[in-house]
């Protein structure tokens, strides 16, 4: 910068300039206003630039950088709520990384508290969301646990883990009958049949569409491909078929990129993908599962920055926005939805070492505690904004199912410790029992929907799983409450039974009525398909295993024959459109489901009882096995 002075013998140069004093009052502003910007530039510069360090200390720099992060972070914080519905994708923030003093571990734990903060674009450079009561705060990230961690990095004890299993995973195989055996082998063929064939012609497309023998892709998983890989994954482990499973893990090590951008259903590929990864991991320690469940995870966590914490149900894998399903009731989340994550979420965190998911999936719990339940009963539909219901509708069908499930499923994962879980479900099912259980003319049993008051006397196939958790449920009552629930429970699987020996094809309608003089039969055309869901072979499984009673895998056999029949064709399995006529239409589609869920259910129940004992094990709700906690299973020394 080039300074002026007064020279000898010469006027001073405001006066050489000819300027009068008002003038030269501006003059003198407009100069001490240049200097102040050209100073204050150098906060601007990058830490490392050369030019800055000449002129501030290094602790000065990183400082300047703090105060700057931290006031554009609460500018973000401000606007949170006014950004929750955007339709179109942000421009990503790049996340700030830790001074290049910071050791190299330290550094990689700043990363990865950033990249769980949330979607690059709502979160501040600098700041981290924490969640409390549901609100979103940004506070500095040097104010974050990790900028203080000083210990060795988390590590899972896998070994351990297996150690605490009471059970070897695939059982003993001792002292069952021929028949039995010939059955599960059976089932064992018709998985690889499908397996086989999704391999030949749709192998890293997510479904086999084996009519037309080519793939389907479909829009629930944001562009994710192989569903039917990983859903498959642990029923081709336990089933043995182990060419099989080692082409699906070779697909998963080599193939399966999660760098992808598009719309998914966060319950989707929540139970499908997170959930298979899981599984497998836990069965088998290959560590290819794990990592790719945690990164997928990471990647569900912006889904849950809304006022409440209730996550919306769609999000953009690549840019982090999220939003509700644009048929659901004035942008409202769905029950079983945002109520079908606790298991997996609970493991990603158990894996992890991050309380991230975990602290997720219990904010869920708070908002439901805060909120009243119009007698007793959780409807369908909840604000994600206010954290209140919009409609009272309830269903232990579609929209609610799963909610339920994963409540008695999580006090039994958490060792019968999760005593909120056990009475939200003990609380819930009584409330059902008193409002939505009812009996036909014909004496059968079955739940009804409620709608603000009014119910809807029809059952959905959905709703069939119920008499297994109800089953389940059963075993840790007493007494009378004990006893009255095992008879509902085989009063609704009856029930389901006998939508199935109604049909002409031996298999269920999505939907049957009990109205109009018809019981257990679907009366509208719209209600008459069958995709080959699991549901009813499902609670036949439980009832085996907790009965013994044979006339469940009687009427699991009656359903294996049924699916030979009628749902086999030349490359795989497809589903029919009606099954009231005896030569139904295909619907050209083998879902993922089919592998993950009905054939392994049909086959556990032809297995002895440890084969994926119910003592160290919960399934999700897409069939995925996952460990119950008898131990604690991270590393000593670690938190």
């Amino acid at each position: 910068m080039v300074v002026l002075r007064k020279l000898p013998g010469m006027p001073g140069w405001p006066a050489a300039l000819g300027l009068r004093l008002p003038q030269k009052f501006l003059f003198l502003l407009f100069l001490s206003g240049l200097l102040t910007l050209c100073f204050g530039a150098l906060f601007l510069l990058p830490d490392s630039s050369r030019f800055k360090r000449l002129f501030l200390p290094r602790r000065a720099t990183a400082s300047a950088s703090s105060s700057s992060s931290a006031s554009s972070s609460s500018a973000s914080s401000s606007s949170t709520r006014d950004t929750d519905l955007p339709r179109s994708p942000p421009a990503a923030a790049e996340p700030r990384h830790a001074s290049p003093a910071a050791p190299r571990r330290l550094r990689e734990k700043l990363r990865t508290a950033a990249r769980m903060a949330g979607p690059p674009a709502r979160t501040a450079p600098g700041s981290r969301q924490q969640v409390q009561g549901g609100e979103s705060r940004a506070q500095p990230a040097s104010a974050s646990p990790l900028a203080r961690e000083t210990r060795a990095p988390f590590r899972f004890d896998y070994e351990r883990f297996r150690r605490s299993l009471r059970h070897p995973v695939r059982g003993g195989r001792s002292g069952e009958d021929p028949e039995t055996r010939a059955r599960r082998m059976k089932i064992k063929e018709m998985m690889k049949f499908a397996w086989d064939n999704y391999k030949q012609y749709a192998l890293g497309k997510n479904e086999l569409r084996p009519l037309t023998k080519n793939g389907h892709i479909g829009n629930m998983f944001g562009g994710l491909r192989g569903a039917t890989v990983i859903d498959a994954l642990d029923t081709l482990y336990i089933m043995e078929l182990e060419e099989e499973f080692q082409e699906a893990k070779q697909w998963v090590e080599k193939s399966f990129d999660l760098n992808v951008n598009g719309e998914a259903s966060l319950f989707e590929v929540n139970i499908r993908y997170i959930g298979g990864l899981l599984a497998t991991y836990y069965l088998t320690g290959e560590e290819v599962f794990k990592s790719k469940a945690l990164e997928l995870g990471e990647k569900l966590l912006p889904a849950f920055n809304t006022p409440t914490g209730i996550p919306r149900g769609v999000i953009n894998l690549g840019s982090g926005m999220s939003w509700s399903w644009g048929w659901a009731s004035a942008g409202s989340s769905i029950l079983a939805e945002f109520g079908t994550l606790h298991l997996e979420f609970l493991h990603l965190s158990e894996l992890s070492g991050n309380p991230v998911f975990a602290e997720k999936v219990r904010n869920i719990r708070r908002v439901l505690s805060r909120v009243e339940k119009p007698q007793g009963l959780y409807p369908n539909f909840l604000s994600p904004v206010t954290g209140s219901w919009v409609q009272h509708h309830v269903s232990i069908g579609g929209l609610g199912d799963s909610f339920y499930e994963y409540l008695i499923k999580s006090w039994l994962m958490s060792d019968k410790k999760d005593s909120e879980a056990k009475k939200m479900y003990d609380d819930a099912l009584e409330a059902i029992e008193k409002h939505l259980v009812k009996k036909s003319a014909g004496g059968l049993t079955y739940i009804a929907e409620w709608r603000g008051g009014i119910l809807d006397h029809k059952m959905g196939h959905l709703a069939c799983f119920s008499g297994g958790m109800i089953a389940l449920g059963a075993q840790h009552s007493t007494g009378d409450r004990r006893q009255r629930h095992m008879e509902l429970a085989a009063e609704i699987t009856s029930t389901c039974h006998e939508s199935y020996t109604r049909s002409d094809t031996k298999l269920g309608p999505e939907a049957f009525r009990f109205d109009a003089g018809s019981e257990a039969t679907a009366t509208r055309l719209s209600e008459r398909y069958y995709i080959l869901r699991p549901e009813v072979v499902e609670s036949y499984m439980y009832l085996w295993r907790l009965t013994h009673q044979p006339k469940y895998r009687h009427w699991g056999w009656e359903v294996v024959q049924a699916l030979e029949k009628h749902c086999r064709v030349e490359a795989g399995f497809s589903g029919i459109r009606d099954v009231y006529s005896t030569t139904p239409s295909h619907d050209n589609m083998q879902q993922s489901f089919f592998l993950a869920e009905t054939l392994k259910y049909l086959y556990l129940l032809f297995c002895e009882d440890d084969v994926l004992s119910l003592e160290d094990w919960v399934f999700n709700t897409e069939a995925h096995p996952l460990p119950i906690n008898h131990t604690d299973s991270k590393a000593a020394g670690q938190p």
